[in-house]
C-alpha cells in the first residue's frame, strides 16, 4: 500500500511537515531578524542623520565664511587676495587674474554660485574637499575647505556602526535562544511526560505538573481528551470482546451441526450441497471475525499460512457458487514454499475478496489464481477497468460501475487494504493485457502502487 493508505495522512503533507521548521528554531530566528532589522534600521537612520548634520554645518561655516572673506577684501583690496580664514583657504580672482585660475584650478572656472563637492590630488594623494563659489561682475570669490579627514572619519564611523550592528544581532542571537529555552522549556516537558504517558493503559494526568498558564490549560485540554479517548478505547475493546465471544458461540453451534448432518449416511445429494453451503459461510464468518477483530485491536496475529492451500480452499468455495456461468477457476505456479506469518484466517479474507470480486465481475472465461515467489496474482476476464473505479479505488462503500445489482456493501477491498497496512503487504489492481485485471497480493511490500480500482 501507499504511505498515505497505510497511515491515514497524505504523503505530501507530511513531507511538507517535515521541512517546517521546528517552534524553538522560529523562536531563536525572529528574535535574530528582529535584533538585525532594528540595528540596521537605527545604523542607516545614524548615518542619514550624521550626515545631513554635518553637510549643514559645514555648507553654514563656508557660507558665513566666504561671506567674511568677501568682506575684509573690500574693506582693503590691497592685501593678499588668498588668505586663511579659520582653517579655510579663500581666493579671490580679479579679471586680471583669470589666466591663473585657468592655470591652477580649471575645474573651477564653469562653477556656478553655491557649495560644491570636489576631489584633488596633491603629494599625498587624492583629497576630497568642498568649495564655496561666489561670483560678481568684477571679483570671482572662492572658500575651499578641506574634507580628506572627515571623510576618513566617516569611513571609520560606518565600520563602528556596522560593527554594532554585527554585535547586537549576536546579542540578538543569544537573547532569542535563552528565551527560546525558556518559552520551549515547559512544552518539551509536557511533550516528554506525554510521550511517557503513551506506553501505559491509563494516561498519567498531566495538568498537575504545571502551572495555570498557556501550557497548563494545554495539559488540561489532553487530560481531557485522554479521559474521552480512554474511554472510547475501553468501550471498544469491551465491545470487541463481546462480539468475538457472542458471535463465535453460535457459528461453533452450527459447525457442530453441520458436521453431525454431514457425517449421516442417508443424506441426498442435494441436502449434503446445501449443508456444505453452510459449512463454507460458517468459515467464512469464522475468517471475517478473526480479521475485523485483528483490525480492531491493531495488532498482528502470527501463524505459519500455506497461501498456495488457502488459495485452492477459497478456489473449492468459490466453485460452489459459479452456479450456471460458463467460467473456469484454477490454480497455477508454484504451490508450495509460499508461507507467510499470518492467522489462515487474514489470509483467507484478503485473498478472498480478491478472488470473490473476480469471480462476480466474471460472467464466462475463466479466473486464474497464479503463485509468484512472494505474491499471488488474481487474473480474470471480465469486463475491465474503468476510469471511475480506478480513481476511487479501495474508497469504503463504494461499488463499482459493474456492479450493477449485485449484493455487496462495497467494503470488501476496504477490509484488504486495512489488512495490508496492519501487516505490511501491498495489493494492487491493475487492466489485464487484453481485458479483465489483473489483482496482485504482495506479501513483501511495494514502494508505490500502479492504477488501481475499487471493487465491492
Amino acid at each position: 500500500m501507499a504511505a498515505a493508505d497505510r497511515d491515514g495522512a497524505p504523503a505530501p503533507l507530511r513531507g511538507a511537515r517535515r521541512y517546517r521548521r521546528r517552534l524553538r528554531s522560529r523562536i531563536i530566528l525572529s528574535f535574530l531578524l528582529l535584533g538585525l532589522g532594528l540595528t540596521l534600521l537605527f545604523a542607516f537612520a545614524t548615518q542619514y542623520a550624521r550626515n545631513r548634520v554635518e553637510n549643514a554645518l559645514v555648507e553654514d561655516v563656508m557660507n558665513r565664511n566666504i561671506d567674511e572673506y568677501a568682506r575684509l577684501y573690500y574693506s582693503d583690496p590691497t592685501r593678499s587676495p588668498d588668505l586663511p580664514v579659520q582653517q579655510m583657504r579663500a581666493y579671490v580672482f580679479t579679471p586680471d587674474r583669470i589666466d591663473r585660475l585657468r592655470r591652477d584650478f580649471p575645474e573651477w572656472v564653469e562653477l556656478g554660485n553655491g557649495n560644491h563637492s570636489l576631489t584633488g590630488t596633491d603629494e599625498d594623494g587624492t583629497f576630497s574637499y568642498r568649495l564655496a563659489v561666489r561670483k560678481t561682475d568684477s571679483e570671482w570669490f572662492f572658500l575651499a575647505y578641506d574634507m580628506t579627514e572627515s571623510i576618513r572619519g566617516e569611513v571609520q564611523f560606518q565600520r563602528a556602526i556596522y560593527g554594532s550592528v554585527l554585535v547586537f544581532s549576536l546579542l540578538s542571537l543569544l537573547v532569542g535562544w535563552w528565551a527560546a529555552s525558556r518559552v520551549m522549556s515547559p512544552v518539551s516537558e509536557l511533550a516528554n511526560r506525554l510521550r511517557r504517558s503513551g506506553g501505559t493503559g491509563q494516561p498519567e494526568p498531566l495538568a498537575a505538573h504545571f502551572p495555570d498558564d498557556e501550557v497548563g490549560q494545554l495539559a488540561s485540554a489532553l487530560d481531557d481528551y485522554a479521559a474521552r479517548l480512554t474511554e472510547v478505547v475501553q468501550r471498544d475493546r469491551e465491545f470487541n470482546a463481546d462480539v468475538s465471544h457472542e458471535l463465535r458461540t453460535p457459528l461453533a453451534v452450527i459447525k457442530g451441526a453441520v458436521e453431525l448432518l454431514l457425517a449421516r449416511p442417508d443424506l441426498d445429494e442435494k441436502m449434503q450441497t446445501r449443508l456444505l453451503r453452510i459449512q463454507r459461510a460458517e468459515q467464512q464468518c469464522t475468517d471475517l471475525i478473526s480479521a475485523l477483530l485483528l483490525l480492531s485491536r491493531n495488532e498482528r496475529g502470527h501463524g505459519a499460512t500455506d497461501v498456495a492451500r488457502a488459495a485452492e480452499q477459497l478456489l473449492d468455495a468459490h466453485r460452489a457458487q459459479v452456479g450456471n456461468k460458463a467460467l473456469e477457476l484454477r490454480l497455477e505456479g508454484r504451490q508450495d514454499g509460499l508461507v507467510v506469518d499470518a492467522p489462515e484466517a487474514a489470509v483467507a479474507v484478503a485473498l478472498g475478496n480478491l478472488i470473490g470480486n473476480a469471480v462476480k465481475y466474471t460472467q464466462s472465461g475463466e479466473v486464474v489464481v497464479r503463485m509468484l515467489d512472494q505474491a499471488v496474482e488474481v487474473i480474470d476476464s471480465g469486463p475491465g477497468l474503468s476510469a471511475e473505479d480506478a480513481a476511487r479505488l479501495f474508497e469504503r462503500g463504494y461499488r463499482g460501475s459493474h456492479a450493477e445489482h449485485s449484493q455487496g456493501g462495497g467494503i470488501g477491498l476496504s477490509i484488504v487494504r486495512r489488512l495490508c497496512a496492519l501487516y505490511g503487504w501491498s495489493v494492487r489492481v491493475v487492466p489485464g493485457a487484453t481485458r479483465g485485471v489483473v489483482a496482485t497480493l504482495s506479501f513483501r511490500p511495494e514502494t508505490a502502487d500502479g492504477p488501481t480500482r475499487d471493487l465491492p
